[in-house]
């Protein structure tokens, strides 16, 4: 029998978020294929491999049903099982499944040449992103060569909503109606993260709609300074925002204000225009 101080995996946190649990009762909703991907999205950027019970524990679900999964995707193509170590990796295939996504987003590549310049110009690195649940991942990063070795955003990147400039400057896109729908799954999710941060927020949506960006000077991390802004126009119903993040120790408070928020508030107004001309 199960201490009530050490609850089973079934009775964790990482449950109660999982879609099936989300979408329980409904019967249009696959529980499987939501598992199974739930287990791809258990590797991390910085995981080279797991374990089955790492995944377990990570998705809320019980070790039986993760070895059905595992052993699953390794068919698939979509995980590689080290047979001495018994750990897996994500495969090849799960680059099929994103890579029709970035091809269609003609869009990155209008952006990318306008990004890496202002990311050579700050010293820093500039994103775009798409909303992914309470997450926004990056469909493009460029970074300057000055300042490669000393961060990391990349394609595939995620970044909470409610802890970024970049998820700041999403909801300041949205109609009225879905950031609320938003901030009250961050708020029923990450009550921590949401009684945290929602100042911060509040403060964002109100400087996006005066100058056109938000900032976070040490706000979110000590050592970045970033700025964030959002697309006035959705690509295919989706909205599109970006941002821009520094060393703190490589500029002030002053240039973030007056020049890099503007600078990319101007970026994302020209990549807006080249859309019209499609």
């Amino acid at each position: 029998m199960n201490s009530p101080i050490h609850p089973t995996i079934e009775e964790g946190p990482a449950n109660r978020n999982r879609p099936d649990t989300v979408h329980e009762g409904d019967r249009q909703f696959a529980n499987t294929l939501a598992r199974g991907l739930e287990v791809l999205r258990a590797f991390g950027p910085f995981d080279q491999s797991l374990g089955n019970k790492e995944i377990s524990l990570r998705t809320g679900l019980p070790k039986p049903t993760i070895s059905r999964l595992t052993y699953t995707l390794v068919e698939l193509g979509y995980l590689r099982h080290d047979l001495r170590s018994g750990r897996y990796q994500l495969a090849s295939s799960v680059l099929s499944l994103g890579h029709p996504l970035l091809a269609s987003l003609h869009l990155r590549q209008a952006a990318r040449p306008l990004m890496k310049g202002l990311a050579d110009h700050c010293s820093g690195a500039v994103s775009m992103g798409l909303r992914e649940r309470l997450d926004i991942v990056y469909v493009e990063s460029c970074r300057s060569r000055r300042d490669v070795a000393r961060t990391t955003p990349d394609i595939g990147t995620a970044r909470p909503i409610c802890s970024s400039t970049i998820g700041w400057a999403y909801l300041a896109a949205c109609a009225p109606a879905e950031r609320e729908a938003v901030l009250n799954q961050i708020k029923v999710r990450h009550p921590d993260d949401y009684r945290h941060h929602r100042s911060l927020i509040d403060r964002a949506l109100q400087d996006i709609q005066d100058r056109g960006f938000c900032m976070s000077i040490g706000d979110l991390r000590p050592e970045v300074s970033a700025v964030g802004v959002p697309m006035r126009r959705t690509v295919d119903g989706q909205i599109v925002a970006f941002n821009c993040g520094m060393l703190a120790e490589t500029t002030t408070r002053e240039i973030v204000e007056a020049e890099v928020g503007p600078r990319l508030v101007a970026l994302v107004r020209e990549v807006e225009s080249s859309l019209w001309l499609q």
